[in-house]
């Protein structure tokens, strides 16, 4: 008799046969129509935007910008259907100028020799470069081709402006578990398979919103579920252990928006003082796959822009982790990384310097620029004392305090006080420094 890992991995691989004699489930799940799609309501429920220009054969060239698994294949084939135009789809992974010129001249004999426009539909857009994306701007603008582009990135990032200026912007949304739950009722019904709640409840919690990967995992479940058995009649029964089987640990969606956003979400937890957050979203990067080095450049600016002198150790640190990276690498590295995030978070904040330093670029830009106050200039060449240079400097060391009140500003400025501490870790200490000095009025503002 067989081990049980013996008759695990026969199970595994009867199922795998199965899945590869057939097309995958979110293929033949399809939706027919509008009113099949499962979630995007705010575009497709009645009355909605999308839905309207559908439905009045009234659609421009739109781009629907969303996470994967969130139908906007599917929707703009149905687009498509509502319409009277001819459809053609390409890949931005595979396509050329070249097909899309090709595309660009069907469309112009269709529409001059049958007057019947032409529906382009562009997966993944973002992945086109600048010269494919000009190759087809005269034609969306023109109206010989109608775009529908689709992307997981951040158009605004990965569309040439002219091109995204000329479209109309859809954001699909990530499905919402209950939206995951009815898709997977969907397939149990197509797959004439039943399934135990909990193993349901399971598989839309792994789903991410994905709705793609809910019905990838649905089939692989349903096949390890099917008895091996001769009968026709066999029909699968999905438990809990059949869900957990089917599904692995997903690879973390992390596209270019998600870097941004996700990177934003750090930066303002550290700034918040949560170091819980700051590092939920530091292990959200890491395991991702995000470039350490640009987690640790973001540190070093963070320790200045936003903690600056209330800690001057904040920036040593991420020095530190930053020189770590480099030095370490991963996996070791995360450790430098996890310390200085949570030293910058629990550290307290003030951006004093970095306002001042804008106050002070202001002045350069919108004032005259003032002149170098004669003692503050050059004395060391030939003839210099002859102008004037130098004279009436006070050497600081000269004094007790090694500080003496000498202006320093240009006479166009010399009012100015850039630099304004908080009352915030050592920056109390500064403060008080130059109160004692009577160095200007210190403002209260929380910065």
């Amino acid at each position: 008799m067989g081990s049980s890992a013996d008759e695990a991995n026969l199970f595994g691989a009867a199922a795998e046969r199965k899945l590869k004699q057939q097309t995958p489930l979110a293929n033949r799940l399809r939706p027919r129509n509008l009113d099949d799609v499962v979630g995007q309501r705010h575009l497709l429920g009645p009355g909605r935007p999308l839905r309207k220009l559908a439905e009045n054969d009234r659609l421009t060239s739109v781009l629907l910008w969303g996470p994967a698994g969130t139908g906007k294949t599917t929707i703009a084939r149905l687009l498509a259907k509502t319409s009277a135009k001819e459809f053609v789809q390409l890949s931005a992974v595979n396509a050329s100028v070249k097909d899309v010129r090709a595309a660009i001249e069907r469309a112009e004999h269709q529409l001059g020799a049958y007057s019947r426009g032409t529906i382009l539909f562009l997966d993944e857009v973002h992945r086109f470069s600048k010269s494919q994306q000009d190759a087809l701007l005269p034609a969306v603008e023109s109206g010989v081709l109608t775009l529908i582009g689709a992307t997981t990135e951040n158009p605004f990032f990965e569309v040439n402006t002219p091109l995204r200026s000329r479209s109309t912007l859809f954001r699909l949304h990530s499905l919402e578990e209950a939206d995951i739950v009815e898709l997977l009722n969907r397939g149990l019904e197509f797959e004439q398979a039943t399934a135990e709640p909990e193993a349901i409840t399971y598989l839309a919690s792994r789903a991410a919103g994905d709705g793609r990967q809910a019905l990838t995992t649905l089939e692989v479940a349903v096949a390890l579920a099917t008895p091996e058995s001769s009968s026709a009649q066999a029909k699968a029964h999905i438990e809990l252990h059949h869900a957990e089987s089917a599904t692995d640990l997903k690879a973390l969606r992390y596209g270019e928006d998600e870097h941004y956003d996700i990177i934003s979400a750090f930066i303002k937890s550290i700034r918040g003082s949560d170091p819980d957050a700051a590092i939920y979203w530091l292990a959200r990067m890491l395991s991702a796959g995000e470039d350490p080095k640009f987690i640790a450049r973001r540190l070093v600016v963070h320790a200045s822009e936003d903690i600056g002198m209330a800690d001057p150790m904040a920036l040593v640190v991420a020095n530190a982790a930053a020189h770590a990276v480099e030095f370490v690498g991963l996996p070791e590295a995360r450790i430098n990384l996890a310390q200085a995030t949570v030293h910058l978070a629990t550290a307290p904040k003030s951006n004093r310097s970095y306002d001042a330093l804008n106050k002070a670029m202001h002045d350069v830009q919108t004032l005259p620029a003032g002149d170098v106050p004669k003692h503050l200039r050059d004395a060391h060449y030939t003839g210099a004392k002859s102008l004037g240079h130098g004279k009436g400097y006070k050497y600081p060391h000269n004094h007790d305090e090694g500080w003496v009140d000498q202006q320093y500003l240009p006479d166009s400025v010399a009012d100015r006080q850039y630099y304004e501490p908080s009352d915030r870790g050592f920056e109390q200490t500064v403060r008080d420094h130059l109160d004692r000095r009577g160095q200007g009025p210190v403002s209260d503002n929380d910065k």
